[in-house]
This record gives structure tokens, C-alpha cells and sequence, in this order.
């Protein structure tokens, strides 16, 4: 009983949010990806994760902010106001598109799990990318913390982040 009445007063459980595994990877530090804009954390906290496979999915219920026509890079700010950015590969914005498939619009209402974007490995890493994504919850200042599971293989929908307010 004075569990439930302690996060009705915003106590407990009630002060996380769990950001979901949009990938299947391996999970690293930011400061493990080679570009400065993503290790010195200028967009914001989060992971990367070293793809596995070429889907990604929604981490969290929410609305889709911004896809880029390139359809490298998608954000997404959440139920719970988190803005997210999911960046698949490194300089991968010179593609043009190549190799990415989009599944959703911006604007579309998405559920955790709900295709995104798909991405074919092969052909992006042919073309000498490297495809490690990075993960960014790019408000990060409005957050008490941001805890990244760094170090661990994930599959899509895994814990990958836990925000405290």
C-alpha cells in the first residue's frame, strides 16, 4: 500500500522511462564512435549499437518528428516527451537514400515495435560506411539522468536506456 501511495506522489517506478532497443547489436559507448559530433555528445546522451541486422523499429510509442529524405537518420519524440534521434551509420547522409527503406511518415503515430526503417548491411558497408548507430535522446538536459546499457547484445526491444526524471 505505501508503495503505490509513494508514486502517486511521483516516487518509484513512475520517474524512469525505459527506452527500448530499436536494433538488434551490440550495444557501445558513445565515445567508441568515431565522429565528434556523436562521442563529445553534442546531440545529446545515449548508445550506439553495432547493427546486426537491417531493421529498425520504433523504442517507445510515439510520433514520428523528423525523416530525413535520405532516410539515414530518424527522430521520434515519445509519449513521455522524449526526443529521440536513431542515426544508422556514419556519414551515411552521402548515400542519398541508397540502401535505406523507410516505413513510416513523419507525423505517423508509432507503438514500440512498429518497422521504421529497413537497411541493407551489405551494400552500405560495400560502400565503406561504417554502420554503427548511434541512439541519442537529444533533450537531454530535461532529464536527472540518462543511464545507457553499454556492453550488451541486444535485440530489438531489449532495455537500451533508462531516463530519470
Amino acid at each position: 500500500m505505501a508503495f503505490k501511495f509513494m508514486e502517486k506522489l511521483g516516487f518509484g517506478d513512475k520517474n524512469k522511462i525505459e527506452i527500448l532497443s530499436p536494433i538488434e547489436g551490440v550495444t557501445c559507448s558513445l565515445e567508441e564512435v568515431n565522429d565528434p559530433i556523436f562521442q563529445q555528445k553534442i546531440l545529446g546522451d545515449g548508445i550506439a549499437i553495432k547493427p546486426e541486422n537491417g531493421r529498425v523499429v520504433a523504442p517507445v510509442n510515439g510520433t514520428i518528428a523528423v525523416l530525413f529524405n535520405t532516410k539515414h537518420a530518424i527522430s521520434i519524440i515519445s509519449e513521455d516527451g522524449v526526443e529521440l534521434l536513431i542515426h544508422v551509420g556514419l556519414d551515411t547522409v552521402n548515400l542519398k537514400g541508397e540502401h535505406y527503406k523507410a516505413h513510416v511518415s513523419v507525423g505517423d503515430m508509432v507503438k514500440a515495435g512498429d518497422l521504421l526503417l529497413e537497411f541493407d548491411i551489405e551494400g552500405i558497408q560495400s560502400k565503406g560506411y561504417d554502420l554503427i548507430t548511434p541512439v541519442i535522446v537529444c533533450n537531454t538536459a530535461k532529464y536527472s539522468e540518462v543511464v545507457p546499457h553499454i556492453g550488451n547484445s541486444v535485440r530489438a526491444l531489449d532495455k537500451l536506456i533508462t531516463i530519470k526524471n
